[in-house]
């Protein structure tokens, strides 16, 4: 799927690069490497796994609704690459030791997790006064909880074959910093952080690393449900989604908030060999209001 590339030899290391879709992406040690993308279907999913594809490397990608997935696996082999689909919701605990097993007939093993999946913002995005056990407790199911049973099975299954791995987990800004009304979303994401933290200090000596990517605000549909959730009474979810964008941008250093494309990027970099020697890192795309 290389348009074009340009490769030469520097220091230790050969680099080979390829422009495609106006990006400038590394190949070494992405292509042929198998990557599982959880929340594949929708938000920033869509775009690291085209990036990833791009690289290329095979796909797997895993979500609840096969429509997003199917619509992600159409544009990704329209443009060549290889993307397979898993069909699972992490409510199904017991199913995951099943889940690996089908992805490792896919393309040999795994080698890389892209843990991305995320609760839907809704219910949560109150005052904590008014923040019900429920709506608390889904998010920590499938931020925290979910993060934490899929890296356990996949990273079993990476020190059994040996031969090292990359886990990416996908934190937020808000899991360092807590904001108003988000209590149930930061309280997940600075655990996805601490998870982080603890698993790369566990998984060094089998050379798996451990990362965190902590995005700002990110232009996808996920900004529409946010904005349906804070919108107050009389303001539609769409005028408040742009008053919100224009907001937040003006606070970004770099006058804009993300862009999928900005996520990604970073998602392949810490898929491949450049990143080796990082490990435990929670890494700020946010273009500047998060500087740690």
């Amino acid at each position: 799927m290389t348009i074009w590339t340009e490769c030469g030899n520097y220091g230790y290391y050969g680099l080979c690069f390829s422009r495609y879709g106006g990006t400038l992406t590394t190949l070494m040690e992405i292509q042929n490497k198998t990557v599982l993308l959880t929340g594949a279907s929708r938000g920033i999913g869509p775009y690291i796994a085209k990036t990833l594809a791009n690289a290329g490397a095979v796909l797997i990608g895993l979500a609840r609704s096969e429509e997003g997935l199917n619509a992600t696996k159409a544009e990704i082999e329209y443009e060549g690459g290889t993307f397979h689909t898993l069909s699972f919701d992490l409510k199904n605990i017991n199913g995951l030791s099943d889940l690996v097993e089908q992805a490792t007939t896919i393309n040999g093993e795994i080698d890389i997790l892209v843990n991305n999946a995320g609760s839907r913002p809704g219910k949560d995005r109150v005052p904590v006064l008014e923040l019900e056990e429920e709506a608390f407790d889904e998010v920590q199911r499938v931020n925290v909880r979910g993060t934490y049973l899929v890296s356990r099975a996949v990273a079993t299954h990476m020190v059994n074959r040996g031969g090292g791995g990359k886990i990416i987990n996908i934190s937020s800004g808000a899991g360092k910093r807590g904001i108003a009304r988000y209590a149930a979303y930061c309280a997940s994401k600075f655990a996805v952080i601490g998870f982080t933290q603890a698993m790369a200090q566990e998984m060094a000596v089998n050379q798996i690393n451990v990362n965190a990517i902590c995005p700002g605000l990110v232009d996808t549909e996920r900004v529409d449900f946010i904005a349906g959730a804070l919108a107050p009474e009389g303001e539609s979810g769409e005028e408040y989604r742009a008053d919100m964008v224009r907001e937040r941008a003006f606070r970004v250093p770099m006058g804009r908030i993300a862009q999928g494309d900005d996520i990604a990027r970073m998602a392949a970099f810490l898929a491949s060999a450049e990143s080796d020697y990082v490990t435990g890192l929670s890494i700020s795309v946010s273009g500047g209001s998060e500087m740690s």
